[in-house]
């Protein structure tokens, strides 16, 4: 082999010749030139092995102008242009020793089904390939004598994202790999058989300084940017609807509304079946200190009425009542026929975003740590954003079902209103009448 000499950031010399482990997941901010070490390290690798590695992006036609044209530009930077040939119709990259590069889209899956023998697989920009499509390539990573490799490498997103949740921490499975603040603190981590690395622009010494003063300016006028291309850290993407939501042991949640001397109970219910969840939520209200806890949650989904009310017969009493969405009336009507308290909640135009600004309007929102889905939907949930970039306030990034249960359950009682003390004093015996509203 040819000896090769290149100047390379000495934070990922390192990473260059670590082939100790099966996954190698790579997190940096803009212009750390993660992306530059992953290219170098795979082509040092098939010139001393013969293999056929495969570069993944999740839209074919992106591969053009940023891993094929990294991968040829480091050759032609190491003068080996001349014995590694490029290829663009299709994209393909041919070794001396017969290693090969291919190129595939996750745009395209019924490709990937040809591919054989493959041993080495490079997902870039891994955050913008679907969950599915990484378990997918998993699969294609075989090969009968060869050690196998998969590296990702990405810039950091939301926590939601799977990159996130598989690699790190998985708050509604309750499932901790590693914790990302960790990562930063040491920068390169080994847990089992996966190798983590994190990058900043500081670690390109190659960069012109005038780079890194833009990256900073960032902090000014959008901290989640700077958060993401100066610091290469995982958070929260956007604005969250409830940042006042907090986690607390259930059994200090339950014993802190059993010292409410004023407290209103609500249970609202939102309904679904394939691809959304009926979701149930038990909360109380510290009418006085406008606190909201949450200390109950049912939340499934594939389930016929029938079976949901099952469950429900053996969870919740059934004098209690229950606000479900008025959207509905025939499911409403079935719980009440099996003997449900259950009424139809008050909707109207616009109701989301009232019902909305009226959640945001208590101090605390104080929930369960029983209540693992609520805690996943509603603690790092973000408004949707318009292509201008600006807020959209009656619609979020995902679809949170435990919230819409939410809005139902308290759709008779208002937050702001300081006189209104029937709506905590009413005991409501008489669990089928409907309560009477105030308007204006």
């Amino acid at each position: 082999m040819v000896a090769i000499q290149k100047e390379v950031n000495p934070h990922f010399e390192d990473f260059l010749f670590d082939w100790n482990q099966k996954f190698q997941f790579l997190v940096g901010g803009y212009g750390s030139s993660k992306s530059y070490h992953v290219a170098l390290k795979i082509i040092l690798k098939l010139l001393e092995e013969k293999r056929t590695g495969l570069v993944v992006r999740e839209v074919y036609d992106t591969h053009r102008d940023s891993t094929f044209s990294l991968l040829e530009e480091i050759i032609e930077d190491l003068g080996l242009s001349h014995k590694i040939r490029c290829m663009t119709s299709p994209m393909q990259i041919k070794f001396p020793n017969g290693s090969k590069i291919i190129f595939k889209g996750m745009d395209k899956p019924v490709k990937l089904k040809s591919i054989n023998n493959i041993s080495l697989i490079w997902l870039e920009e891994c955050s913008e390939i679907k969950y599915a499509g990484f378990k997918e390539l998993l699969g294609r990573l075989r090969h009968p004598t060869l050690k196998l490799h998969m590296i990702l490498s990405t810039n950091p997103v939301g926590e939601d994202n799977w990159t996130f949740t598989h690699f790190f921490k998985d708050d509604r499975n309750k499932r901790l790999v590693l914790d990302d603040q960790v990562l930063y603190e040491q920068r390169t981590v080994v847990v089992k058989d996966t190798y983590y690395h994190h990058s900043q622009a500081d670690d390109n010494l190659f960069l012109p300084q005038s780079y890194i003063d833009q990256l900073d300016e960032l902090a000014e006028y959008d901290p989640d940017l700077h958060r993401v291309a100066r610091k290469g850290h995982f958070g929260v993407n956007g604005e969250r609807v409830l940042p006042q939501f907090e986690e607390r042991p259930h059994e200090e949640v339950m014993d802190t509304i059993k010292g409410i001397k004023q407290k209103l109970l609500r249970n609202g219910m939102d309904f679904g079946f394939v691809d959304s969840y009926n979701a149930l939520i038990r909360m109380a209200v510290d009418h006085e200190k406008k606190y909201l806890y949450i200390y109950y949650e049912y939340y499934d989904k594939g389930k016929t009425d029938d079976h949901t009310a099952d469950d429900l017969e053996d969870l919740i009493p059934k004098d209690i009542e229950i606000v479900g969405d008025s959207a509905e009336p025939k499911t409403i009507k079935y719980y009440r026929q099996r003997g449900f308290n259950m009424r139809g909640s008050y909707k109207f135009s616009g109701s989301r975003l009232q019902y909305t600004k009226k959640v945001k309007r208590f101090k605390k929102i104080i929930c369960s740590d029983q209540c693992p889905n609520t805690v996943f939907e509603l603690k790092d949930l973000t408004y949707k954003v318009d292509k201008q970039g600006r807020i959209i306030e009656d619609e979020f990034k995902i679809d949170p079902h435990t919230l819409s249960a939410i809005w139902y359950g308290l759709d008779d009682y208002d937050v702001g209103d300081l006189k209104d003390t029937t709506a905590v004093e009413r005991v409501r015996s008489d669990k089928r009448e409907r309560p009477v509203r105030r308007r204006g």
